[in-house]
């Protein structure tokens, strides 16, 4: 039921969402920073329902890590599409995504996303890569977060797949924080039940933020791997909560 009640929550919200992209296209035309705090409203309820009809428990851990007056990066481990949910409910600042290139051929969904400043990322083409970093360094200049996994993929493994090096140079160049993010749980909603969706518990923490320009210079050169250790602790520590 709860499979059939997303995909008849999916087609009523892009049906809605022909008029509603249309107000935020002319909403955009006075004042694009209200577009994009309008927007993400509209998706963070459309996102607050969908969890709520699944069932979905969400333990959230550290918002006071998150600096109020800066953007940041968010750095996450990935194991489910209901990442995306459980994150952007979450977050508290304008955060746009990094997600597959693939994402923005899908109608509605990406002209929302492009709402929200999402970035499309090229894993396959390091040139185009690069330019999405370059965008999303301005977008962090501009004061908007961005949100990113590493992973670059799902994974379902018990152990995280190595981070990209690439992935943390929006936050090595424009100067903003790091804010590690670990999410518990996740996949035992869908990904372990496949084609059904389950309801569960699933927990979010956001860790101290990390300024790079702060870390010793060995630590540096290996910003990846320990992000990522933070992040790996982190799980570990909330499996006893589920």
């Amino acid at each position: 039921m709860k499979t059939l009640f997303v995909g008849v929550f999916l087609l009523i919200f892009f049906i809605l969402s022909i008029p509603l992209l249309f107000i935020e296209f002319i909403i955009g035309k006075f004042n694009k920073q209200l577009k994009v705090r309008s927007s993400q409203k509209i998706v963070v309820t459309a996102f607050k329902m969908i969890l709520a009809g699944c069932g979905v428990k969400k333990t959230v851990i550290g918002l006071e890590n998150i600096p109020k007056d800066t953007p940041v990066l968010y750095v996450s481990n990935h194991r489910s599409y209901f990442d995306i949910l459980i994150g952007y409910t979450s977050v508290p600042t304008l955060t746009g995504f990094v997600a597959k290139k693939e994402m923005i051929k899908l109608p509605f969904i990406s002209s929302w996303m492009k709402n929200l400043h999402c970035l499309f990322l090229d894993r396959e083409n390091i040139k185009e890569g690069m330019k999405t970093i370059l965008e999303g360094i301005s977008l962090v200049k501009n004061g908007h977060s961005i949100f990113i996994a590493p992973e670059g993929t799902r994974n379902h493994e018990k152990e995280m797949l190595p981070f990209k090096e690439g992935s943390f140079k929006i936050a090595e160049k424009s100067g903003c924080p790091i804010i590690p993010v670990s999410m518990n749980n996740t996949d035992n909603l869908f990904e372990n039940h496949l084609p059904w969706i389950r309801k569960g518990h699933v927990i979010i923490e956001f860790g101290e933020p990390i300024y790079v320009k702060d870390l010793p210079q060995d630590v540096r050169r290996h910003l990846a791997p320990y992000v990522q250790g933070i992040i790996k602790d982190t799980l570990e520590k909330n499996e006893a909560l589920i």
